[in-house]
């Protein structure tokens, strides 16, 4: 069975956007979502696929949010194959060994204009390096994100494209829990 999955931006951070994993598998419903899984409480669903392009799914779950709860909810949806194709392409393998210095931002489109992250000199922030590939940015963080330069950098780039990232392990949770 192909599966989607949702990822909300901002969901329970900080005390912001309450939304229980209970409310969350009750919003799929009204959907049409079947065999809904909610990973941590933070807006990551894994569906069965509801037969409706990525894009659609995450307008639907957007409108949702903000018709029954008023919060206004970035979503962006991948299949699984899209997330499996993001993990194999992983340009950091070596960081794999320690799974929480690496993370994956889901971007909602292809940024036009990369020139905010083009500007970056890397090896400036050297260990930590970033890679940009299509709508995903890898960011690797040998020494821990909370002190990374490169992060702040990175997070402060304008890319013109609504941004969600989930720590590589809540990253290959995510795409087992599709492939279960």
């Amino acid at each position: 069975m192909s599966r989607q999955i949702a990822l909300l931006r901002g969901i329970n951070v900080g005390g912001h956007n309450s939304f229980p994993k209970a409310q969350q598998l009750a919003l799929a419903e009204p959907l049409g979502l079947k065999d809904v899984s909610v990973l941590l409480q933070t807006g990551n669903l894994v569906f069965a696929d509801p037969g409706t392009p990525p894009e659609e799914t995450a307008r639907l779950l957007h409108e949702r949010i903000a018709a029954d709860l008023g919060l206004t909810v970035p979503v962006m949806v991948r299949t699984r194959d899209e997330l499996a194709a993001a993990v194999a392409a992983n340009p950091f393998p070596q960081a794999a060994a320690e799974p929480k210095t690496l993370h994956l931002t889901f971007l909602s489109a292809v940024p036009d204009d990369t020139s905010a992250l083009d500007a970056l000199d890397q090896g400036a922030f050297a260990p930590d390096r970033f890679q940009l590939a299509g709508r995903e940015l890898y960011l690797w963080c040998p020494n821990g994100i909370g002190r990374s330069k490169l992060a702040d950098a990175v997070g402060r780039a304008r890319l013109g494209v609504t941004a969600t990232a989930r720590n590589w392990n809540t990253v290959t949770k995510l795409l087992a829990l599709a492939d279960a």
